[in-house]
């Protein structure tokens, strides 16, 4: 589906960054050069045909006192369906992907704390008979997935523009921040997205039984102290054309880890890279990195590169891809 300029621009423009003033769509169609009404159209349109996955608050779990891993299962392919729905279930599972590989399901928990990721990864395996390996974040080196539309809407990754990422905390300087009562009223008003009318904020505040004033304040101090990634539109990289989503492992030394984790984690193409621990002998793997490209030989090369970087201190790594969405819906704080 071909694009509009304006639902271009504003894709290209407003992954982050959006507003916090009682009027937002105004301050962003004046920029854009058209009418609020026409910038409102061309959201929900995006919206409706899955352009966005959503349009709003990106939150941080972990900086809210909570706690996300990725975890992973071998499934078999006569149970794969049953399981799927089993683990799709669960509230706490906010992503879910097949990939190919031994371990063919990937999921991401996020929890209110890290004593209930254990809980519900037990409760997992119980309810599937099978086992489940927990790859908890041991160190974030890159988190930014922005894309980038040219006229003719080949779509690519680039970095988070500096006076984006600059408007928002760091996570490893912040620490886990207190909310209160109504930091968690608005969050929880506002984490399934923005409505698309001419003050959302005021729509947050009515539900949170507050004034806009302080749902605007909240929502800038929580991106300043890192609650909030950003906000803005969440682009469905699939819909757009990016289809080949290759999650790249590395076995590199342990003691050259975080070093050469750093150094991936630069790289314009990769938009997610972490630390997590290995599952020997079943997983050896202890860095990972998310690469996207149109096709599965453009992720090929760009995991070659990464290779080449590390050289010898590479002692094997795969690309596991995705063949299916199997659940999609975000992080959820319980009401």
């Amino acid at each position: 589906m071909r694009l509009t300029d304006l639902e271009r621009r504003f894709i290209n423009q407003y992954q982050g960054g959006f507003p916090v003033l009682e009027q937002p769509f105004r301050l962003v169609a004046a920029d854009l050069g058209c009418s609020e009404n026409a910038l409102l159209d061309s959201i929900r349109h995006l919206l409706d045909t899955g352009m966005l996955s959503r349009f709003g608050p990106l939150y941080d779990a972990v900086e809210l006192g909570g706690a996300m891993t990725l975890a992973a299962m071998s499934v078999p392919e006569e149970q794969f369906e049953r399981v799927t729905a089993l683990v799709n279930d669960f509230p706490e599972v906010a992503h879910n992907y097949r990939r190919e590989h031994a371990l063919n399901m990937w999921f991401v928990l996020a929890t209110d704390s890290f004593e209930s990721i254990e809980t519900t990864l037990k409760k997992i395996e119980q309810a599937t008979g099978l086992k489940v390996y927990n790859f908890p974040k041991q160190e974030e080196f890159y988190v930014g997935l922005w894309l980038d539309l040219d006229a003719d809407d080949k779509v690519t990754t680039v970095p988070v523009p500096a006076a984006i990422a600059a408007t928002t905390g760091s996570a490893a300087a912040a620490g886990v921040n207190a909310v209160d009562d109504l930091d968690r009223k608005i969050i929880n008003a506002s984490q399934a997205g923005l409505s698309l009318v001419d003050c959302p904020y005021g729509v947050i505040a009515e539900d949170a039984g507050c004034t806009s004033q302080e749902v605007k304040q909240r929502l800038q101090n929580m991106l300043s102290n890192g609650i909030i990634r950003r906000i803005g539109a969440v682009p469905n990289h699939y819909s757009l054309g990016l289809q080949a989503n290759g999650m790249t492992v590395w076995d590199v030394p342990d003691d050259q880890a975080r070093e050469l984790g750093e150094q991936i984690g630069r790289l314009d193409f990769v938009s997610h890279c972490y630390l997590r621990p290995r599952h020997l002998p079943v997983w050896r793997y202890n860095l990972f990195a998310m690469v996207h490209g149109h096709t599965r030989d453009e992720v090929y090369a760009k995991a070659e590169t990464i290779a080449a970087m590390l050289g010898n201190n590479c002692n094997a790594h795969e690309t596991l891809f995705s063949t299916a969405v199997l659940k999609k819906t975000g992080m959820r704080l319980a009401a």
